[in-house]
């Protein structure tokens, strides 16, 4: 009897031994995620993560610091995020559908900026993660300086209206109004700390050349030519067509971009692309007005296109007229050309040309919202949302059997298309410092954009190849608009957005020189009235 009580006190007490010990390795187990999220939850802003823990990556392994987020950043599919939320919610309701509501909100705080346009902030981004820099004091020839001060603009310095052209003038007033705009509609969430994110000394470039430290419009696109002092800085700007432009058949982005959205709605919806779209390749300019590392590519444009029935193509024919003001006090000269497109025009053609300038080009950003195919040789020069394009390179192309199929037409029996994506033995090949702007290439599936030889050597061909494999083209073309109208980054919200968050880069790594900015400035309210001083 005294055994059996033995025996089950001993195995009761076995028993107890197990659920104490289960219950240790369940409290244990409770503490450590506990203190891991509590650790996660009070440094979620560091570099540091829980998939850091686990990564086996060489960064890791050389002890070298792991932002999953910046390779998360690097890998935004951008096309596909903006294209699936102009159509609807994606799924879990992380990011609401691009209404028009939001799209025309300019009042976005910074989190939702960047959860709304995804990739929109990157070339801040970079430029901020280069570290502080000194802001120095410009000189009577040098850009404009402002003061930001609790939200409000003081100008420090603006070169004399005689000394600049009225295009200068004019590009100088629009961004004075486009950095206005962006801190009048701060939301209200950020307005508590407005001085110290905002309050600084901008340099601000409106030339087409990029120099010095400044928010300029452009940078080279090679990083070969980065500028070599410590100090310099481009902070690109949205162009000054996002508030207006003085040219009678442009407008503003705005304007044109309910043009354009008429126009590709109404006419060009569906199979509509392929039988109502011009399949000709359109281009107008100005023949003259090149850079110097290509001093002819427009020329040779006009020349490689005269007379061919697959382009339309033409130097533009400027003529000038003079009006006296209504003050009377003075003549004012309208620019015009009797040959020019209405910008939306650009969008009834299948394929629309693009051509930089000394540097980059204003009209970039208006052929980009067309469902057409952009051609253009590699870009060289850089602006605010130019790192969203998807090139597919013409030389990765078999352009040798879309050559023999045109020759072949007649009497063909066998389809001898060229694949998308083959490479072409032979033709142009891209230079080094096209591969150094633009590492990536793109298959046609992808692509949003088609670089073709600087020489326009092969454009014909890339014109036919492309007529060929209409649904190649027509992909290419819609994932243009897709992501560049559809992903917003175009509109009034994306431009109020990228403004804020420049200032907010800037301010946070400039340096002003002591002593060199004392006075508080000119009103811009004041500056304004008159576009300057005579």
């Amino acid at each position: 009897m005294r055994r059996d009580m033995n025996i089950t006190n001993l195995k009761k007490y076995r028993q107890r031994r197990r659920l104490v010990k289960l219950a240790s390795i369940v409290l244990v187990s409770g503490l450590t995620i506990w203190s891991l999220l509590h650790f996660f939850f009070w440094h979620g802003s560091s570099s540091v993560s829980p998939a850091s823990f686990f990564s086996s990556s060489k960064t890791a392994q050389e002890g070298g610091t792991f932002n999953p987020s910046l390779d998360q950043e690097k890998e935004i599919d951008y096309e596909t995020v903006a294209s699936s939320r102009a159509k609807s919610s994606p799924r879990g309701g992380s990011m609401p559908k691009l209404t028009d509501e939001i799209l025309s909100n300019l009042s976005l705080d910074s989190e939702t900026c960047r959860a709304t346009f995804p990739g929109l902030m990157k070339e801040i981004d970079d430029t901020v993660a280069k570290g502080p820099f000194k802001v120095k004091r410009s000189s009577d020839l040098g850009p404009m300086q402002v003061r930001i001060k609790k939200g409000r603009i003081y100008v420090l310095h603006a070169q004399r209206k005689r000394d600049l052209s009225r295009e200068m003038v004019n590009s100088r007033t629009a961004a004075l109004h486009q950095l206005h705009r962006a801190l009048l509609t701060l939301p209200p969430s950020d307005r508590s700390s407005i001085s110290s994110e905002f309050d600084t000394i901008l340099t601000i470039n409106i030339l087409d050349t990029p120099f010095g430290t400044a928010l300029q419009y452009t940078r080279n696109a090679d990083p070969v030519h980065a500028p070599s002092d410590p100090d310099a800085r481009t902070f690109l700007i949205p162009h000054f067509s996002f508030w207006a432009w003085d040219l009678p058949f442009i407008g503003s982005i705005s304007r044109a971009a309910a043009a354009i959205t008429q126009l590709e709605e109404t006419q060009f919806q569906g199979n509509r692309w392929h039988s109502h779209k011009d399949p000709r390749a359109v281009w107008r300019g100005t023949t003259w007005f090149n850079s110097i590392h290509n001093p002819q590519l427009r020329y040779k444009l006009v020349s490689t296109a005269k007379n061919k029935p697959w382009a339309d193509v033409q130097g533009l024919e400027w003529s000038s007229s003079s009006s006296t003001n209504s003050d009377g006090n003075g003549n004012t000269n309208t620019k015009n050309a009797s040959n020019s497109l209405a910008i939306e025009d650009f969008c009834k053609y299948k394929y629309v040309l693009h051509t930089e300038g000394i540097s980059y080009s204003g009209r970039f950003q208006f052929l980009q919202m067309c469902a057409s195919v952009t051609i253009t040789p590699p870009i060289q020069w850089m602006q605010h949302t130019t790192h969203l394009v998807r090139p597919l390179f013409s030389s990765d192309l078999d352009l040798d059997k879309a050559r023999s199929l045109r020759k072949r037409r007649d009497g063909k029996t066998k389809d001898t298309r060229a694949k998308p994506g083959n490479a072409k033995e032979g033709g142009w090949t891209p230079h080094v410092r096209h591969e150094r702007a633009w590492p990536r290439r793109y298959e046609p599936n992808e692509a949003n954009i088609v670089f073709v030889s600087p020489d326009w050597s092969d454009l014909e061909d890339t014109v036919h190849w492309l007529e060929e494999h209409p649904k190649v083209a027509e992909g290419i073309a819609r994932r243009q608009r897709e992501l560049f109208v559809g992903g917003g980054y175009f509109s009034p919200a994306a431009e109020a957005c990228y403004w804020r968050e420049l200032v907010r880069g800037w301010a946070k790594m400039a340096r002003p020189e002591k002593g060199e900015f004392e006075e508080l400035g000119v009103p811009y309210e004041e500056f304004v009235l008159s576009n300057g001083w005579d």
